[in-house]
């Protein structure tokens, strides 16, 4: 059985929770059989699977196209999904809506980027039975129109802002939080003031949990090389040159060899060449 809000609200002070992206249903399995607490079915994948510059042109389609795929590989990990840009802003009824349709594509929970300009969304949604994961900090869907890619919370004024977001999303009734790039001292103190589990990405050490992009961990996107991320090999280059073999080998004659053939009986073949001959 995949694990639920309760079981994730109860690592909360008792044991790290652990977070990958997923898009697709190779992945998810990989993923699931290592043991990963949470798959989160991220709009990064716009970026990494379909070549977005970003999140914003993400639409609920392509979401829940990602969601079902991750559904069908996932046996015990959570799958929380993104709503993407502008699918939950316009109004509740819009938000609740498309948190609907995540949840009939098989997520276990949505997640939606803001902080106190959101909480009255969140808690239409979890009013009606829909887990909500809150995003504060660096928010890739709007962030980045406003100020670019900038490290959050290093003045006192947004600290205080972000402390303040962060409760209201737990009031609001989010059964967790991601912090992504947070001064990891404001991080910890985030992690220490609310009663549910923080998701770090770029955020410190002091969260709950900790969220990566499974592209960035196997070094599989170029593109972009987050400071944050770990990449724990380099397999681009590892495939590039698999891929590189296996032309080669093409070119060549070398493949596919007899061990790569299938053989028709002796019998049959002898029979075949007298009817063609």
């Amino acid at each position: 059985m995949p694990k639920s809000v309760r079981d994730i609200l109860s690592m909360k002070n008792s044991k790290k929770i652990t977070v990958l992206t997923a898009y697709d249903y190779t992945t998810a399995q990989l993923c699931d059989k290592a043991g990963i607490d949470i798959l989160l079915v991220g709009d990064s994948g716009g970026m990494v699977m379909l070549g977005y510059e970003n999140t914003i042109p993400v639409t609920m389609e392509q979401m829940c196209f990602f969601t079902e795929a991750v559904a069908r590989g996932r046996q015990n990990a959570m799958l929380v999904a993104d709503l993407p840009f502008m699918s939950y802003q316009a109004s509740k009824s819009q938000a609740i809506e498309n948190s609907g349709k995540l949840i009939k594509a098989g997520a276990d929970a949505v997640k939606l980027e803001g902080g106190l300009e959101v909480k009255d969304t969140v808690r239409a949604i979890v009013e009606v039975g829909i887990p909500v994961m809150g995003h504060i900090g660096f928010q890739p869907q709007t962030t980045t129109l406003q100020e670019g890619y900038k490290i959050q919370a290093k003045t006192k004024d947004a600290a205080v802002k972000l402390i303040e977001a962060a409760k209201a999303l737990e009031e609001a009734g989010a059964f967790s939080i991601a912090l992504e790039m947070v001064t990891k001292e404001v991080s910890k103190i985030i992690s220490n003031s609310i009663k549910i589990p923080t998701i770090g990405i770029g955020s410190g050490p002091d969260c709950d949990g900790q969220v990566l992009v499974f592209h960035d961990v196997l070094g599989l996107y170029e593109k972009i090389k987050p400071k944050f991320a770990k990449r724990y090999l380099e397999l681009s280059g590892e495939i590039v040159k698999a891929i590189t073999s296996y032309k080669n080998d093409v070119v060549s004659g070398k493949f596919p060899a007899s061990e790569h053939s299938f053989s028709m009986d002796k019998l049959e073949l002898e029979r075949l060449k007298k009817e063609v001959e």
